[in-house]
């Protein structure tokens, strides 16, 4: 499965929201072990167990899209249309709490 999702970040900002959304994923998300390693300053490998099963993937923060690729098994492809939102959700919730954090140090310098 590929997604993307677009944003109009600087990539620094972008990583923020990537990794923002990760933590939120795996507080939410605690039964199905969520688990994520950056190997590099802009992809991230993920893994989760569901219905006893592993499901590995990666998300690749680039300059306008965060594309994320989850390799599903055959019998858990149903179940895209029901995880597509939550990522999307989860990824789209915390680039509008980046901006709204960089507002903020633009409005308000002295509080940085």
């Amino acid at each position: 499965m590929k997604h993307q999702v677009p944003h109009d970040l600087d990539h620094a900002t972008a990583k923020r929201a990537a990794v923002d959304a990760i933590e939120g994923y795996r507080q939410r998300f605690v039964k199905y072990s969520p688990t994520a390693v950056w190997v590099s300053d802009s992809q991230v490998n993920i893994s989760f167990t569901a219905k006893g099963m592993t499901l590995r993937g990666n998300i690749v923060v680039n300059p306008q899209t965060f594309d994320i690729e989850l390799d599903l098994p055959f019998l858990l492809r149903p179940f895209v249309k029901m995880a597509v939102p939550v990522i999307d959700q989860e990824i789209q919730k915390q680039i509008a709490a980046a901006k709204a954090r960089e507002r903020e140090r633009l409005e308000h310098p002295e509080k940085v």
